[in-house]
């Protein structure tokens, strides 16, 4: 089949574009901007890319199918001409991934505010390790895997990341509604989205829908400990697991430990000791996404061999895997240099809880250090004043915060936009010290004449974006130091 994606530069796009490219079909797509990384990748998959939405390119390539892009909208020349003649069959992308890659694969998908990506590339690497040849579409580049997507075997699980953001501008259910979950990983709901969401109600009304379609010999594994996840509805025709670190969870999670030598913790199902767990990702976040990626992996691994669950305990009789060595995912929490008395870290945190989880993980690695978080307001909710008193809270956690440039600032009425002014005041007040700047290129000045002069320092960069550059900038004048 010839298919063609518009919007194809997309990470997700990509990425979907090639393990089509992978399953056998001819391949092409279209983008406003064609550029490396993602133009390379995928002129190495041998998909053919056109800079811009020309109807002619289309026409002349003359696909099968189209793909429309989540960040496509009504005026693209080519979705009008798709309308318009009604020649050719449109999806959006997740209803491609479900029809064409998932089928009827079991599927494991990780949904949740935070721990998606990190999730699902664990839960993606342990299938690897048990045996298995999983499928599997991580929103990230992992360091333990050898890539961010793979068809994997037909036999086995496919794993994908469950975003509960909108699918397409004609279908504006989540995207996770398409993935058809044999294992559902809840990793925990907080309000998010506020471009698509109106609140924490609208927003678990579509987390209670993908519940609905868990089917009756598959699995939902939920953070116990969330009480927004706990108060969703309970889907009585499958089975539930709870998983977190308190008593009443299933899956526990026993003596956590952290230090600048890592992190240990122990397993326990119900009151039966499971594993032990030594490794170098931070914090309780982390090994909650360790303990949702172990049960999933040996719920969906049974369930790809056609084997029966004993729900008294899923681990019995089953290797365990062994995360030791891993990595995570690139820019999350990302050591870029640690000369001891100097560390700088990147990290992907967009959303208050994430931030403070993370900084508070830094405090018990780094204790001795001053800690200063940059903070790059960025994603669609966070360039708003919904969350600007939760971010200030949370990164006056650090001893000294810089605030860069809003994101598209100009784009978003004064009146909705976040004021990073505030939000020094509310820092101040706190007891901490804080600095707002209107131009990244500033921050990184002021990081470079003064930032290291007492040490030791810890320097982490909060951003889903580039920052303007100014991590790579400021990590190379370290380097150099």
């Amino acid at each position: 089949m010839r298919v063609f994606f518009i919007g194809v530069c997309g990470t997700a796009m990509g990425n979907v574009a090639i393990l089509l490219k992978k399953q056998g079909h001819q391949v092409a797509g279209s983008d406003a901007g064609v550029y490396p990384p993602m133009s390379q990748v995928l002129e190495e998959a041998g998909i053919k890319l056109f800079e811009g939405f020309s109807e002619k390119e289309l026409i002349e390539w003359n696909p099968e199918r189209v793909v429309v892009g989540n960040a496509v909208s009504r005026g693209n020349v080519q979705v009008e001409f798709v309308l318009r003649t009604g020649s050719i069959p449109f999806v959006s992308l997740p209803q491609l991934i479900g029809e064409d890659l998932i089928k009827d694969r079991p599927s494991l998908v990780v949904a949740g505010t935070h721990g998606k990506t990190t999730t699902t590339s664990l839960a993606s690497f342990a299938l690897r390790q048990l045996g298995e040849d999983p499928g599997f579409l991580v929103g990230g580049v992992p360091l333990d895997l050898p890539s961010g997507n793979e068809l994997g075997s037909a036999e086995s699980p496919f794993v994908i990341e469950g975003d509960e953001y909108d699918s397409a501008f004609f279908d504006k259910r989540s995207k996770f509604i398409h993935y058809r979950p044999r294992v559902l990983i809840l990793n925990n709901l907080e309000f998010d989205h506020g471009d698509i969401f109106r609140d924490l109600q609208d927003i678990s009304r579509s987390f209670a829908h993908l519940l609905k379609i868990v089917p009756e010999n598959g699995f939902i594994l939920r953070n116990g400990d969330d009480p927004n996840l706990l108060s969703l509805p309970i889907a009585p025709w499958c089975k539930t697991f709870s998983v977190g670190m308190g008593e009443e969870n299933d899956l526990r999670i026993v003596q956590f430990s952290e230090d600048r030598e890592g992190v240990r913790f122990d397993l326990y199902w119900r009151d039966l000791f499971i594993t032990k767990v030594s490794w170098q990702m931070a914090g309780e976040f982390n090994a909650r996404n360790l303990a949702m990626s172990c049960l999933g992996t040996i719920l969906a691994q049974s369930a790809s061999h056609g084997k029966e669950i004993d729900a008294s305990n899923p681990f019995a009789g089953r290797t365990i895997p062994n995360y030791s060595e891993c990595k995570g995912v690139k820019r999350r929490q990302e050591l870029l240099i640690d000369r001891g008395e100097v560390v700088v870290i990147s990290d992907f945190a967009h959303h208050p809880t994430a931030i403070e989880g993370t900084l508070r993980s830094m405090r018990s690695r780094w204790p001795e250090h001053k800690i200063i978080a940059c903070f790059e307001p960025r994603s669609n909710t966070a360039v708003t004043n919904v969350f600007q008193d939760r971010f200030a809270d949370s990164l006056a956690v650090a001893d000294l915060v810089l605030l860069g440039a809003v994101h598209r600032g100009d784009k978003i009425p004064p009146a909705e936009r976040i004021n990073t002014e505030a939000m020094v005041l509310r820092i101040k007040a706190a007891g901490k010290e804080a600095f707002a700047f209107r131009e990244n290129q500033k921050l990184a000045d002021l990081l470079e004449s003064k930032a290291f002069d007492q040490k030791p320092v810890l320097l982490v960069f909060f951003s889903n974006g580039s920052f303007d550059g100014i991590i790579d900038r400021v990590s190379n004048f370290m380097a150099n130091e």
